[in-house]
């Protein structure tokens, strides 16, 4: 794993410390699937079944360090999947913050579930993990500091950016590139777009 992370921050792709930190502490071994678990620490996406797979760590590393979060921020983490992602969101925010996962696929957010409890993050109460359709966000819970998905959509559901603090990110991937969204006064956006990423798509519909 060490030699993984050192690999991110040589090709300047991990830079924040306290997100350095999350990739050190939270082992990828624990999020893939036992036929996997010798290809962990290679930096390419695997299969975690249903058709879904946990991102490549440059991905997650890249996607993670444009959404820039912070300790105690309350975060929408859709596509929650095998749970990497979430449980590496759950050790930046820390006791006081909040991650919610949303993964529409009940055997991959079973498997979610259990992969994160290995650092009893939802045991703490700092992830919540929700089986539901994304697309209406969480309005119950909203405002959220930070909302970052893990699949590929058409555009930001207007929800999600009526839930998001001014000053608050987005970070989604549309199409092969990945969006940055940073909310201003007024309630618009300043938008950049990074090229050359693969996602899997969203799923909308029951499996």
């Amino acid at each position: 794993m060490d030699q993984l992370v050192q690999s991110l921050i040589k090709q300047n792709i991990l830079k924040t410390p306290h997100i350095i930190e999350a990739f050190k502490a939270i082992d990828r071994k624990d999020f893939v699937p036992e036929e996997y678990k010798n290809e962990a620490y290679i930096d390419t996406a695997l299969p975690t079944g249903e058709g879904q797979t946990i991102s490549q760590p440059y991905t997650v590393a890249f996607m993670l360090e444009l959404l820039q979060p912070e300790k105690g921020n309350k975060i929408m983490d859709v596509g929650s999947g095998s749970g990497w992602q979430s449980a590496l969101l759950a050790h930046i925010v820390g006791p006081k913050g909040k991650v919610f996962g949303i993964e529409r696929i009940s055997e991959v957010k079973k498997m979610g579930d259990e992969n994160i409890g290995k650092y009893n993050f939802i045991k703490k109460g700092i992830v919540v993990n929700l089986e539901m359709n994304a697309e209406n966000g969480i309005p119950q819970e909203a405002p959220f500091d930070r909302i970052i998905a893990g699949a590929s959509g058409e555009e930001v559901p207007k929800a999600w950016k009526k839930q998001l603090k001014i000053g608050g990110r987005i970070v989604m991937p549309i199409g092969g590139s990945i969006h940055l969204f940073i909310k201003k006064k007024g309630g618009s956006f300043d938008e950049q777009a990074f090229l050359g990423f693969a996602f899997v798509p969203f799923v909308t519909k029951n499996r």
